[in-house]
This record gives C-alpha cells, structure tokens and sequence, in this order.
C-alpha cells in the first residue's frame, strides 16, 4: 500500500511541527499572517469545503489574485483531497467558462476583483454546483463567503493522499493552441522545492520571496508559495497586476530577498530608470518564461548590482529544471542541469540523441516533478511525455562544459537563403546596440514566399535608430543571410498572461513589413 502523503502537509503542518508557527508566512497589503494563523485559517477552510460537499478529487476552479485568500483555498482544496486549478486572472468570462467546462470543475473560487467575470462564466458551465467568493455574489447557483468557510470548526484531518494521488491541475497558456491541463500529483511539490528551491536559489527560513509572476501560472506558484513555505519563509503576495514602481515598492516595504521575475519585466525595469537602489535588500533575482539575453542581464546587474539565475521551467515540468548557479552564470546561456533532473538534446529528423557540443537539436527532461499527462489530451499527451523523457518543444545547445543555450522555440527556427537562423541569435546582436531596448526577431514570407527575419524591436528612452541602421548593424556582427530584412519599431510586445510574448501575433503582421520594406 503506497505511503500516505499530502502537499498541504508538507506545506504547513510540516513548518508548524518544526516550530515555525510564529513566524510570516504571508506578508503583502493583507498584511502579515503567521504559519500558526495560516494553519488555523486552512484547517477551518478545509472542514467548510467539506461541509458545502467538495468530494476528493473534484475540481475547483481558481480565479484569484496573489493573496492570502488564494493561498488558504488552495492548500485547503488538496488538505480534503480535492483537486485546485489555478487559471489566469486575465480571462475573460468566455475563458473561463469554457476552462469550467473543460475542468468539469464542480465549484469556482473567485476573489472581488474577477466577480463580474465569474458570474457571466457560471452561467455558462452547467456542471457547477456553487462558488467561493470574498464578496456577495449574484448568481443562479449557492454562494459561500471565504469568511464564511474560514469560521467553521477547525478540522486537522487530511485525506489519505499518497504522493502519486492527483494534486492539483494547471494550465498551460495556450499560445499555439487550445490550453491544455497538466495534471500534477502530490510528490512534485517536494520535488521542486527540494532542487531548484534549496540546491541552486538556496532558500531560507529569513527569506522573503515577491514574484511578478502570478500564482496562476506555475513558475509564480513556485516562487509565491512552494518555495518560501516549504524553508519556513515568507511569500509576499501581491495582488495588483506586477509594474516596475509596484514591484520596488513592494519589494522595500516587505523586505524582499530573492525577486522572480521574466526578461521582458526585467528590461521592462531597467526602461523605467529605477535608481540602482530601487531593490536595495534582494540577495538574488531569476528568471524564466523567456531566455535571458546576455546584453540585458550585463545591463541589470551593472544597473541594480543583483545577479541573475536564467532558467527554463515548464507547466509540465512545474518548475525550473535547468539553470545558472549562484556565482556560475554565464550570459546568454541557461545553465547546466538542476539536481535531479536529466537532460538530452534530441535531433527531431532522426530522434537520436546529440552528442557533439554544439549541435542544436530540441531539448527533452527527465525528473520526478513531470505531471501525469494532460486532462483529456490523449494525442498531446502523447507528442510531449514520451516514456520518462518530456519534450520542451525548445532548440538547445550545449558546449563542452554542459552549458546549454537556447536558440528559439523549435518551431521559431527558420531558415534564409536555405541556412538555419536562430531568432535569439539575432536579438542578442541587435541588443547590443546602444539605442535597443528590447528585440523579438520572427520568420516572414517575402513576396517570393520565402522566408526571412523580420526584427520588431523597442528603443531605449531618448534614443533614436532607422531600420537600415539595425540591420547594418546586425550584417558587420553576424553572417549576412541571418539580418533582418526589415525593422518594426514597436511601443511593446503582445504577451500572454505569463509575460512571454507571443511570436505567433508578430509572425502574422511580419509578412506585410517585409514586402512594405521591399517594395521601397
């Protein structure tokens, strides 16, 4: 019989059993909340789900802003042996509804904010039979208060969870195609707390982490909640979408020490001309969601005095499973494998293994944090669990030392003049430019339906650059094929609710920009 085991456990009554109960587990503009708080408020939330008739394994649907309140229903959910989905917060009441449906998820909970939202998406999904909110609701089905499930008598018992039983579900984002559900057990979180949270970020009980990143998507429910509670740490949770001026001053009212967060907030700092003090008390910054280019993180740390951690993480695998070191990062790579995790660089037209430093080829994982699969995907699930071996979908090199280096997502790869170009190759060169604060490089049919690279590209404040300049700059600094052939100059980025953005829009406005620049 498998041995009993419950995330929520290890979350809390594991800190409370070691005498952590008076220290911070939550701080944010909820204010300061302690394990022995937190425990008491997951305890009665976990015998009001019971109460309302939350049966294990059943989904409940999360809509809710970085807060104590998503923190309580979600370690609560798993406590009774039910399953928390945690979706973005950036759907609107047709996503979420049709997520309702594709969950089957019996009851949603929602936090004031995402309310109007959440009541036009219940009426949507009839398979929902109540909903959780910190606010009276109108709506056809029960509606029960969070105060109100937290009132209940305190109720210790867990469910008879293994490490293997399902634990929690969350979605991918989507970008190319219908978002899909990775379903993760128990045994990740400690997984993924125990490697990349104690071996490379070094994580400890003084340590306070604040993420940009939302709680939603997997990479900020590492950082917001599984890393800091399973050392005795603090998570500081903000609620209000993540800005530069937010993020310092959050940062500074709460004591921040290790700060999480994407190239594209990074750059996004660093454009805001933040004094080099704005994060005064991080020990430690990491990134992830994107590759970090090497011009930008020379830039933040010779700016803000933080290093970097870039890393790759993904919702099927949780959390990061390669990345730099603590005083080993070199620029423009990620890193060399996390504890625990194996690595291998496939050739996609063979599907052998590449041994040759150098040679690129998509990037496959092994470790114990892979989810199970995703819900009711049989033909995905298929294409990227392979065996033990996930595929990433991304292009990787690694040289002679084990470093690995992202060139593009595999299907971002494009080919001129009959030669493979990596996007990120020519965004690291166009970085290097003084006037460029920011580069995606896509593929773009010209008006011979071939395809070239087509730069959009962000300028630094007060700066100023043509197109034909960039691309000269990109022919002295690289082989002449792998230039743009044009140059979008760009306010922003489309991105995905997890901050990536997303190429698939630019390729689509790509082709026009290169036959204007043509026709010149």
């Amino acid at each position: 019989m498998a041995q009993l085991f419950n995330a929520c456990e290890y979350l809390l009554d594991r800190r409370l059993a070691a005498g952590d109960g008076q220290r911070t587990a939550l701080a944010g503009p909820a204010g300061e909340i302690s394990y022995a708080e937190l425990g008491d408020r997951v305890c009665r939330t976990a015998a009001g789900l019971r109460a309302i008739g939350l049966q294990p394994e059943q989904r409940l649907l999360m809509v809710m802003a970085d807060s104590p309140e998503f923190a309580v229903v979600y370690l609560a959910a798993m406590r009774v042996g039910a399953i928390p989905v945690p979706v973005s917060t950036m759907l609107h009441a047709e996503g979420i509804a049709g997520l309702l449906r594709d969950s089957r998820a019996r009851f949603l909970a929602v936090t004031h904010e995402f309310a109007a939202a959440a009541e036009s998406a219940a009426a949507a999904a009839s398979g929902l039979t109540g909903i959780l909110a910190d606010r009276p609701l109108s709506a056809g089905i029960p509606v029960h208060g969070l105060d109100e499930l937290a009132a209940a008598a305190p109720d210790e018992s867990v469910y008879d969870t293994s490490a293997d039983s399902p634990a929690f579900w969350l979605y991918t984002s989507g970008t190319t195609g219908t978002p899909k559900a990775a379903m993760h057990r128990h045994g990740s979180i400690p997984v993924v707390c125990e490697t990349y949270g104690a071996r490379v970020l070094g994580i400890e009980p003084g340590d306070r982490c604040l993420s940009a990143a939302k709680a939603f998507f997997a990479y900020g429910l590492g950082n917001s909640l599984l890393f800091p509670m399973s050392a005795g740490g603090c998570a500081v949770l903000n609620p209000v979408p993540a800005r530069p001026d937010v993020m310092a001053e959050a940062a500074a009212k709460h004591g921040a020490t290790l700060f999480f967060a994407g190239p594209t907030f990074f750059a996004n700092m660093l454009r805001a001309g933040m004094p080099s003090d704005a994060l005064a008390g991080v020990r430690l910054a990491a990134s992830a969601g994107e590759a970090l280019p090497a011009q930008l993180y020379q830039r933040w740390t010779a700016h803000f005095g933080i290093d970097i951690l870039d890393g790759i993480g993904m919702t099927e695998m949780l959390h990061i499973f390669l990345s730099n070191r603590p005083g080993q990062v070199r620029p423009g790579t990620t890193g060399v494998a996390v504890p625990g995790y194996q690595l291998r660089i496939v050739d996609e037209d063979t599907g052998a293994g590449v041994t040759e430093p150098g040679t690129p080829g998509t990037l496959f994982v092994r470790g114990d944090s892979t989810a199970t699969g995703y819900w009711s995907r049989y033909e995905a699930s298929r294409l990227v669990f392979q065996g033990e071996w996930l595929r990433t979908g991304d292009t990787y090199v690694r040289d002679a030392d084990g470093y690995y280096a992202c060139l593009g997502r595999t299907g971002d790869m494009l080919k001129a003049g009959g030669m493979w170009v990596s996007p990120m190759e020519v965004e690291a060169r166009l970085l290097e430019h003084p006037a460029v604060a920011q580069a995606v490089v896509v593929g773009a049919s010209d008006a011979d339906g071939l395809e070239k690279p087509v730069a959009y590209v962000i300028l630094v404040p007060g700066r100023q650059a043509t197109g034909a300049e960039l691309i000269e700059f990109c022919r002295q600094g690289l082989p002449s094929f792998k230039r743009p052939r044009a140059v979008v100059f760009t306010d922003g980025f489309p991105t995905t609710a997890t901050g990536k953005v997303r190429r698939v829009e630019l390729r689509a406005m790509a082709a026009s920009a290169l036959r204007q620049e043509q026709a010149r």
